[in-house]
This record gives C-alpha cells, sequence and structure tokens, in this order.
C-alpha cells in the first residue's frame, strides 16, 4: 500500500502531530500571492449555509480552519472536529481551547463514521480524501451521514498544483509515490468519483501561487510531506544549494498552486422538499378534487 493511503504510516509517522502540516500550512500562509488566503476565502463560501446546522470536519488536522476564522463561526453551529489520528486530536484541542464554541472532538475513521444516518447538515473534508484507502466507502458513509439537502465541503488540489517542486523532486530522485499522488482525488478526477451519489456537483477554484523568497520553509515543506520522505539528506543538501543559487538570481522562487473546492449535494427527497416548501400545511385539493372541478368546467 502507497504510503499517502497508508493509515499505520500516516496515525505513527506522518500525522502523529501537527508538526509536519503546521510546517506546510506555515509555506502557504507566507508567500501565497492570494491576498485573501485560503481560509477567508472558504469561509466566504461557507457563509451560504445556514446559520444553525450540525457540522462535522473529517481529517481536522491542527484545527487551522477554525483558528484562522474564529469571528466567522455561526454560534448555531453544532461542530464535531475529527481526525483518525489522536495526535492531531490533541494539537486541535490545544489550538481550540481559547475559542468560546462549544466544540465536540471525535477520532474517526472516514470508512467508518459512528453516526446514524441523516445526522449531519455539512460535512468537511479539508485535503484528505486523497489519504483514505477506500475512498468509494468513505463517501457512502458521507452521503449515508448527510441530511438530506445537506453538502460535502471537499477541499483537494489539481494535477498541476506544486508542479515545480515534483520537478526538482523527480530530477534528483525519480521516485513514482507523487506520480501515484497526483491521480487519488483531485479537482480533475474527483467530480467523477462524487457524481454517483451526490448531485448537484460544483468545483469552485481558488487562484493563487507561491512567491517564495526564503529557502528554510521551503525545505522545512519538502521534508514535511509523504511524497519526499524517503529522500536521502544529500539529495536535499543539493536542491538546497540549487534552489539558493536560483533564489538570489531571481529574487523569488515561483511555484504554481491548483486547489479548490467541490460542493457536493445530497439530494432531498420529494417528501422533504415539500416540508420546507412555502406550501407545507396547506390544505390542497387531492388528485380526485382536481379531477373532479376540472370536469365541471
Amino acid at each position: 500500500m502507497a504510503k499517502f493511503t497508508n493509515p499505520t504510516y500516516l496515525q505513527t509517522d506522518q500525522y502523529r502531530n501537527s508538526a509536519n502540516l503546521d510546517a506546510r500550512i506555515a509555506l502557504h500562509s507566507r508567500f501565497s500571492a492570494n491576498p485573501q488566503g485560503w481560509f477567508p476565502w472558504l469561509w466566504d463560501r461557507l457563509e451560504k449555509f445556514p446559520a444553525q446546522a450540525k457540522v462535522l470536519e473529517l481529517g481536522c488536522g491542527s484545527g487551522a480552519m477554525w483558528t484562522a476564522c474564529p469571528e466567522r463561526i455561526p454560534s448555531g453551529w453544532s461542530i464535531t472536529l475529527s481526525d483518525f489520528s489522536a495526535g492531531m486530536l490533541d494539537s486541535a484541542r490545544a489550538n481550540l481551547q481559547p475559542l468560546q464554541h462549544p466544540f465536540t472532538f471525535e477520532q474517526i475513521d472516514a470508512q467508518n463514521i459512528p453516526y446514524p444516518d441523516q445526522t449531519f447538515d455539512l460535512i468537511l473534508a479539508n485535503f484528505m480524501l486523497y489519504h483514505v484507502p477506500d475512498r468509494p466507502l468513505a463517501l457512502k458513509e458521507i452521503h449515508r451521514a448527510l441530511k438530506p439537502g445537506g453538502s460535502l465541503i471537499a477541499a483537494t488540489t489539481g494535477s498541476q498544483h506544486l508542479s515545480e517542486m515534483h520537478a526538482w523532486m523527480e530530477k534528483l530522485d525519480n521516485s513514482q509515490e507523487m506520480i501515484a499522488f497526483r491521480n487519488l482525488f483531485t479537482l480533475q478526477n474527483g467530480l467523477a468519483q462524487l457524481q454517483p451519489l451526490f448531485h448537484p456537483v460544483k468545483i469552485l477554484p481558488y487562484v493563487d501561487s507561491l512567491h517564495i523568497t526564503e529557502i528554510p520553509p521551503l525545505m522545512a515543506y519538502l521534508r514535511s510531506t509523504t511524497a519526499y520522505s524517503d529522500t536521502s539528506s544529500a539529495t536535499f543538501s543539493q536542491l538546497e544549494q540549487e534552489l539558493t543559487t536560483q533564489l538570489q538570481t531571481e529574487g523569488a522562487i515561483c511555484v504554481t498552486k491548483e486547489s479548490g473546492l467541490f460542493v457536493a449535494s445530497k439530494q432531498e427527497t420529494f417528501s422533504e422538499f415539500f416540508r420546507k416548501s412555502p406550501l407545507a400545511g396547506l390544505d390542497l385539493p387531492s388528485r380526485h378534487d382536481r379531477q373532479t372541478s376540472n370536469s365541471d368546467r
């Protein structure tokens, strides 16, 4: 099993705690070109959802989306934050402790969501579905746990995301791990994976790039990744020298970003749609009454 979907590796190494994830978030926070930032952009999309809702985040990591914009968390949201790594949940608890919102924390495998059918109005999966070994099963579980009319918000990357980084590493160490990773759940192939269960499914791209002006955080990012975890120290040293020369020559190292959201809706049944419609509660004529009325014309 590839490391990207190996639960043992992910729990005991890559996501044992938040250190690796923090290194990656730091690079994007410091050097992204889009002045709005990912989390404020994401919250602009979440504002379209009801002020009263039951919300589940799968793969919450260190809780970054909630600490980034705490003032935008609706007071009427009942929020369960989950991760399959106990270490990541510990980080999330610590980071969110100063916030006033009453979060619930649960260790959950997305392939087996321990809640009854139709529990949640909104399920969030931020940059994590490509780690799930049995993604079709996880999507079925998400669909089951959503209420009719509820939505899955799934953030992911595209096939060109960080393409320059991949080129650097493949030039020095021709590993196939990253090639496999690119094909799991992307903006290009995710739609086909979601459409059997959800309708409609919308793709919302986030326009951004990296303009990196310091080498240490870039190297920390590369060392933190699953794809390059087995790369030798000699290879990293060689790359660091080459990137230092490039930065001195060009003034900045530019890296492509391609990311965005899938907004996937669970269709309402007719009875659920009617219950919420303005016609609910009205004493409408029966089919027989309508036929009788038409015959009298």
